[in-house]
């Protein structure tokens, strides 16, 4: 009889252990989302792209939009500024960053009623079929940022990634439901803080590298560790939303190991090079004036990089793929669902 009766209980505290530990699927609808609003800097601006060719938002909504024939096309409406942080309170860069000019415009349209995908229908609805999307960090923690003791007096890392959460917040106070948190790549493999880096056009000071990419290996991991801890503790309070954390840590990780399944260039498969790599003499002038080899034509898509700094367009089109992948309500396996 005790045996009869322990076992429904032990096999219901199983099955909710179970599904409490799973990966949640995507939440998004097949045809949910229509507008696709990205935040960041370089690595996402479409209006000055940072891999010389077609900036990797421009294919992800072209791919998102292809499965979709009898549905108006996915909207872009980007927001990105290259040489963004996430705060210039925080880092100061002269570059529009998402604290003191991305977010403030973006929160203007939505005043005037001029912002795209909310314009004349019904705002609830509106926002349900937006998919707002953050990738920051590169220049907030590199060159002319923490890595270099650039930031404001007493900031740390934590400031950082704070500042990040704080965009979800202000996003989602604004009626946004739907995110797509983009964590930091593997800067310590970019040309520019890898341990045998050369003078270039984002630094031609003296540096020790070793050190340097030692740092920027421990910040960030650090980093990346935080804001997921971070977003975890904040989605009880998310009513309503969805909110991912998409790795491009680990997708940058499996293109620099396994080139040969991303790259399909003519050239040699490249993962320590760029398709544009300039080396620069000691204290020269960071203009276009360093000895440059620029790839050309199908050779650029052999490479990770487009410079020492900046994924090739290629590496954008993987990326494009997968985030095209939860656009369009599917799974990617490099997106984990928070709520």
């Amino acid at each position: 009889m005790a045996k009869s009766t322990l076992w429904p209980i032990l096999l219901s505290v199983l099955v909710n252990l179970s599904s409490a530990t799973s990966p949640l699927k995507n939440p998004l609808g097949p045809k949910q989302i229509s507008a696709f609003v990205p935040f960041g800097d370089s690595y996402t601006d479409t209006f000055s792209p940072s891999n010389g060719g077609t900036a990797w938002p421009v294919y992800a909504v072209d791919y998102a939009s292809k499965s979709r024939s009898k549905n108006p096309p996915v909207g872009l409406f980007p927001f990105a500024r290259s040489g963004a942080t996430c705060s210039n309170n925080i880092v100061s860069r002269p570059f529009p960053s998402v604290f003191e000019s991305q977010l403030p415009v973006w929160e203007q349209e939505l005043q005037n009623g001029t912002v795209g995908y909310l314009t004349g229908g019904d705002q609830k609805k509106g926002q349900e079929a937006a998919l707002y999307f953050l990738w920051i960090g590169t220049n907030d923690v590199g060159d002319n940022g923490l890595l270099t003791g650039h930031g404001a007096p007493g900031v740390t890392l934590v400031d950082v990634a704070r500042c990040m959460i704080n965009w979800v917040k202000t996003v989602y106070a604004n009626g946004g439901r739907n995110f797509m948190f983009t964590n930091m790549l593997p800067l310590q493999r970019t040309p520019l803080y890898s341990a045998d880096s050369y003078l270039n056009h984002y630094w031609t000071a003296e540096r020790n590298t070793t050190a340097w990419n030692v740092q920027m290996t421990e910040t960030v991991a650090s980093g990346n560790e935080l804001t997921k801890l971070m977003l975890q503790a904040l989605v009880p309070t998310m009513h309503g939303a969805h909110l991912g954390i998409f790795d491009a840590y680990s997708l940058f990780s499996d293109i620099l190991d396994r080139p040969s399944v991303y790259l399909n260039g003519t050239a040699p498969l490249n993962t320590t090079g760029a398709v544009k790599s300039c080396v620069y003499q000691l204290n020269e002038p960071t203009s276009d004036t360093g000895d440059c080899t620029i790839a050309q034509g199908s050779d650029r898509d052999s490479f990770v990089w487009f410079d020492e700094l900046h994924p090739s367009e290629q590496s954008g089109r993987v990326l494009a793929g997968e985030v095209a992948k939860v656009i369009r309500g599917q799974e990617s396996r490099w997106m984990s669902w928070l709520a």
